[in-house]
Order: structure tokens, then C-alpha cells, then sequence
């Protein structure tokens, strides 16, 4: 049973991984592209190394801190450094796609 946890936590993660990578290539603007990536990074980076962690706690028998340490560190800077990212570039002029219907940081001060 644990081993078909292990194979849907690996196959759920690639699956992210290959869907933000392809959000990254299809999406028209700067922003949708930033979050396909941070969504790409945080769910299928942590899916990978969940998996990996069950792996080697069931079947090697080994409590990997630096993967669980990964999933956290991943977990908390992937969104934050979407979000940092995305704002430099609205505050620089990048522009938005011609069919983003309504703009909440246009009326907020820089």
C-alpha cells in the first residue's frame, strides 16, 4: 500500500512539474507565466520530496531531515518569490495581457 502512496506522491509531483512547465510556455504575460512556475515549484518540488521522504522512511528505513527541511523551504519561498517577483515587475511597467479585465494594484500607491 505504502508503495502506491510513494508512486502517486512521485507521479502527482512530475505531473505539477510538467504542467507549470507547460503553463510557462503557453501563457501570454509575465504574470500567469510567474504563477505556473511558483505553482510548478511548490506542488510537484514537494510531491517529489514527499515521495522520496516516504521512500527512504519505509523502505530503507532512514528519517531524511534535509528532505523534510527541502519540502519546508520550498513550501515557504516558492510563493514569496512568485509574489516579490511579479510585483518588480508591475512596478517596472511590465505590461498586463490585453485581456485582463480589471487591475487591483492600479490605484494603490507605489
Amino acid at each position: 500500500m505504502i508503495d502506491i502512496i510513494i508512486s502517486l506522491l512521485l507521479l502527482l509531483g512530475t505531473f505539477f512539474i510538467l504542467s507549470g512547465s507547460l503553463g510557462i510556455l503557453r501563457f501570454p504575460d509575465v504574470y500567469s507565466r510567474l504563477h505556473a512556475a511558483t505553482k510548478a515549484a511548490t506542488l510537484g518540488v514537494a510531491g517529489v520530496l514527499l515521495g522520496s521522504f516516504l521512500y527512504l522512511l519505509f523502505d530503507q528505513g532512514i528519517v531524511s531531515g534535509k528532505l523534510l527541511l527541502g519540502i519546508v523551504f520550498v513550501l515557504i519561498t516558492a510563493p514569496i518569490s512568485g509574489h516579490m517577483i511579479s510585483r518588480a515587475a508591475y512596478n517596472s511597467g511590465v505590461e498586463l495581457w490585453e485581456k485582463t479585465k480589471r487591475d487591483h494594484l492600479k490605484n494603490e500607491s507605489k
